[in-house]
């Protein structure tokens, strides 16, 4: 099998002849500059790194990488607008297209957010005035076009193809997280106010992406992060009141306007929703955050078989970062034999590599998942 077919059979809940592989096919799934640069080494690249995502500081993977690792995805990565609220407030600053501010501080790997532009006691006019984002604006479908040639004519790869976040997350930053929380019982029709403005622009944005090359891809992932460490961010009751619905506006119009498949990531633990993400259309979940409740793999795997497809799981937190190369092997292994009998798997880190993950660990996961023969086969 080449790359795209066996992930168009592991998709679809077939056998593939080895697990497919996923790095920086997503902003999700890729790895944060520091350890790249030691990727970079290992393999002779010299070439400058270009960022896909500037608060988590992941990279565009090069494709020399991801040809020496055997990785079957190549991404499309939602671009920004042009004009609007984004700008460079100098060194280690800049502010996002949705006008909020963010730092690198001395010391950390990622970008923090010090200001958040609707907070405090605001009205539903204070958001209707509010200066969105242009969803016309030509920078957010900027090269995709490009990119998805490149993919076909260089690569038998299966293509990803990134959209917007569709509100959720965007609306903590804008509205500040403590604000949001206590919204959601105290002040709902404020914060819905705020949901359906995001959402408004990101389905508009959606829709043009998608008209511009959404029928030709094969997968399409967007990003809403609803888990925290022990459960869902809110009440199963909120979200079914307050998100569910609105997602699944979204997530309609994606399978209106494309045959692919739908990925959809949100960290933490979410298990008590997957019946939802189901019946909204999703297919595949990432990132499995295996350390977080609930989420067991092998558990997983049993309840959902051929109804969810399983994108990631190789724990970032603990065995990644700290494990030896037995036991990233170890690792592997277990979850080829828990995730990946009948297709419904794709192995890759719970969300980006970190940069305290040692090199020789990055190259036994993937070295190691091409070459490991599990008892099922």
């Amino acid at each position: 099998m080449n790359s795209r077919e066996r992930v168009i059979e592991a998709i679809n809940h077939r056998q593939p002849d080895r697990v497919p592989l996923d790095l920086g096919s997503t902003i999700n799934s890729s790895i944060v500059v520091e350890g790249y640069e030691r990727l970079k080494q290992h393999f002779g690249i010299q070439t400058p790194i270009t960022i896909t995502n500037r608060m988590m500081r992941t990279v565009e993977v090069d494709e020399e990488i991801l040809r020496a690792l055997e990785i079957d995805f190549r991404g499309i990565i939602c671009g920004a607008p042009f004009k609007g609220l984004a700008k460079d407030l100098g060194e280690r600053q800049y502010r996002d297209q949705w006008g909020c501010d963010r730092i690198h501080p001395e010391g950390s790997y990622y970008y923090d957010l010090v200001n958040f532009p609707l907070s405090g006691n605001i009205t539903i006019s204070d958001i209707t005035k509010y200066p969105w984002p242009d969803p016309g604006d030509p920078g957010w479908i900027h090269g995709m076009r490009e990119r998805l040639d490149w993919i076909r004519e260089n690569s038998d790869c299966a293509a990803v193809l990134g959209l917007p976040p569709p509100f959720v997350h965007i609306s903590q930053y804008l509205r500040g997280f403590e604000d949001w929380y206590l919204d959601v019982v105290l002040n709902t029709a404020v914060l819905e106010a705020l949901f359906d403005a995001v959402l408004e622009v990101n389905l508009q944005t959606a829709k043009n992406i998608l008209g511009h090359i959404g029928k030709e891809v094969d997968i399409i992932i967007c990003s809403d992060d609803l888990g925290a460490q022990l459960g869902l961010q809110i009440s199963p009751d909120h979200y079914s009141k307050l998100i569910k619905p609105r997602h699944e506006k979204y997530f309609r119009l994606i399978h209106e306007m494309s045959p692919a498949k739908l990925l959809f990531h949100s960290c933490g633990s979410v298990a008590d929703i997957i019946p939802d993400l189901i019946d909204m259309g999703v297919d595949i979940l990432n990132p499995v955050q295996v350390s977080a409740a609930k989420m067991d793999p092998l558990e997983l795997k049993k309840k959902y078989q051929g109804k969810m497809v399983f994108w990631g799981a190789m724990n970032t937190q603990q065995i990644l970062p700290n494990g030896s190369v037995a036991d990233v092997k170890k690792m592997v292994e277990e979850r080829i034999e828990q995730m990946a009998d009948g297709g419904g798997y794709v192995m890759c880190a719970v969300h980006n590599i970190q940069p305290d993950v040692p090199l020789e660990n990055i190259l036994a996961m993937y070295q190691h998942a091409r070459e490991y023969v599990p008892s099922f086969a």
